[in-house]
């Protein structure tokens, strides 16, 4: 079972070797990842604060210098280390014990708005790029859907796929063969804090328990979770959580 994740605008800063392109997920999508980090880079050196601030969605001047740097300079480290939102804050991935950490290393697939789609254990740098915008007059989600979907429907065509990303991201791949995804109801709402809270949640417990597909998910007791509707809609499977605290 393959596990699809989205990132986060937070990221935590440092690592250790230098970045190198071709150690990510599809070597094969080295050079057009490149030809997207070179305009990356050239954005970043023309300097244009106006720019840089939109592609960034920073206003504050100290903070847009801090993230202006050419990134194959930079120090990396593990994806799912690298990003700090709530639901990595909920996954506690560093409390981990190396089996489930190994779990997630090799099963769970993030989709960064720079690099595409990349193991969690691939080695990134620390980078800043607003969800939605373009890097120049390239749409980094329709770039990515372009080059990578193929490789990905090769990567995880004997694998049940659980994606537990925000809906934005199936503009970068939306999967062509049965997937699963989860949504979680509070007080009959659909909550949008919590729900990326439990995506980390559930994440964790999936790499602790092993999860080798969506029946074991399925049988899996989650705490505070409980499962109040299942809809099936062609290929989309979609399980209806209450919080119940």
């Amino acid at each position: 079972m393959k596990i699809l994740l989205a990132p986060s605008e937070t990221k935590k800063s440092g690592g250790t070797q230098t970045f190198n392109p071709h150690t990510l997920l599809f070597d094969t999508l080295a050079p057009t990842r490149i030809k997207l980090l070179h305009a990356y880079t050239n954005i970043i050196q023309q300097g244009d604060m106006q720019v840089l601030s939109k592609m960034f969605g920073i206003k504050k001047e100290t903070e847009i210098l801090k993230h202006k740097k050419e990134l194959i300079h930079e120090l990396t480290m593990k994806a799912i280390e690298r990003y700090t939102g709530v639901a990595f804050t909920y996954l506690e991935y560093a409390t981990l014990d190396t089996h489930a950490q190994d779990y997630i290393d090799k099963n769970v697939i993030l989709f960064s708005n720079l690099f595409g789609p990349i193991l969690a254990s691939d080695l990134i740098p620390e980078y800043k790029l607003k969800q939605g915008e373009a890097v120049g007059d390239i749409k980094t989600e329709k770039f990515y859907h372009e080059h990578a979907t193929t490789l990905i429907e090769t990567y995880v065509a004997e694998e049940e796929i659980l994606d537990l990303r925000a809906g934005f991201y199936n503009k970068f791949y939306k999967p062509n063969r049965p997937y699963t995804t989860l949504k979680f109801i509070k007080e009959g709402k659909v909550v949008s804090h919590w729900a990326k809270a439990y995506r980390g949640i559930v994440l964790r417990k999936i790499a602790q328990s092993n999860i080798s597909s969506i029946d074991a998910f399925m049988q899996m007791e989650i705490p505070n979770l409980s499962i109040i509707e299942i809809i099936e809609k062609k290929m989309h499977t979609e399980v209806i959580y209450q919080i119940e605290v």
